[in-house]
């Protein structure tokens, strides 16, 4: 999905620079002869972890719209089809009990879409040209409704918290085990290029493991997501869309992202499924066929 996967990109890149800023400002010098403690460590990883998550949440909107070329549509469009959209969003965002979101547009070829931002009340809900070339609008209904329960659900806050303290363990531990391996010189005591090299590296390595955890928490939150969809425009509407989705990408390219609800190519288990931000779409299938609403 591209809300995650811009949501880890920033933060992952966020987090690096925070580590650089760091170093350069002697921060990390700092703690590593004052700081002896690991209580000490810990804090200084818990303002950093939270700090690099926080402020990716905070630019999730504008990430979003630049990289994806997202044109928000105006309240006052004349344009049918931006109406339709305003119009069932609008509807939607009133049923769930939040704030109207921006809605937008983005030039894709593929079925797409995503919502992010900050807050439930300050949100922003895209879809692609191919989406709504693709989908008849009960499907487009469907999606939409699944990605105001993401809204709703304030799915990005608390991604962006359980990314913190992803982060936090990833920042007290790389700089342990750093310290562990040796990195840190008796004569330099604040760590020389060695140990920060050392730390970079673990950060990278243990951030990539951690994407697991938060991998798994979006997996758990699609099905969520799903049953709102179905709740919002009807069970059948949501399956549609599903299935819909389904036999556009199947088989998907082999380097193509997930968007709405896809998984990439098939499914067999493994590590590959450990990395996926969605479940694959027949079990998703299966879950809303089990649900006992219309």
């Amino acid at each position: 999905m591209k809300r995650i996967f811009l949501f880890v990109v920033t933060n992952l890149a966020v987090v690096l620079v925070l580590s650089i800023v760091a170093r350069i400002t002697g921060l990390d010098q700092w703690l590593a002869i004052h700081g002896q403690s690991y209580y000490g460590l810990l804090v200084f990883a818990a303002l950093f972890g939270f700090g690099g998550s926080l402020i990716s949440l905070a630019m999730s909107k504008t990430v979003a719209k630049h990289s994806m070329g997202v044109q928000v549509i105006d309240p006052q469009t004349t344009d049918p089809t931006g109406r339709w959209l305003l119009g069932v969003v609008e509807h939607h965002a009133r049923t769930v009990g939040v704030g109207m979101p921006e809605v937008g547009i983005f030039q894709q070829p593929d079925p797409n879409a995503f919502a992010t931002g900050m807050s439930r009340n300050s949100a922003l809900v895209a879809v692609s040209t191919g989406l709504l070339q693709r989908m008849g609008r009960d499907e487009v209904e469907a999606v939409l409704g699944h990605e105001m329960t993401h809204v709703s659900n304030g799915d990005m806050v608390t991604l962006a918290l359980l990314q913190g303290v992803m982060n936090t363990f990833v920042i007290f531990l790389s700089r342990v085990i750093g310290g562990l391996l040796g990195g840190r010189s008796d004569e330099s005591r604040g760590g020389g290029i060695g140990y920060f090299v050392t730390v970079i590296v673990l950060q990278l390595v243990l951030g990539v493991l951690a994407s697991i955890i938060v991998m798994w928490f979006s997996r758990r939150r699609e099905f969520r997501a799903d049953r709102g969809g179905a709740q919002l425009a009807g069970k059948p509407k949501m399956i549609a869309a599903l299935e819909d989705l389904k036999s556009v990408h199947e088989p998907l390219p082999a380097k193509q992202f997930a968007a709405f609800g896809i998984a990439e190519g098939p499914v067999g288990g493994g590590l590959k499924r450990l990395f996926m931000s969605h479940p694959p779409l027949d079990e998703r299938i299966a879950a809303l066929q089990a649900l006992n609403i219309n």
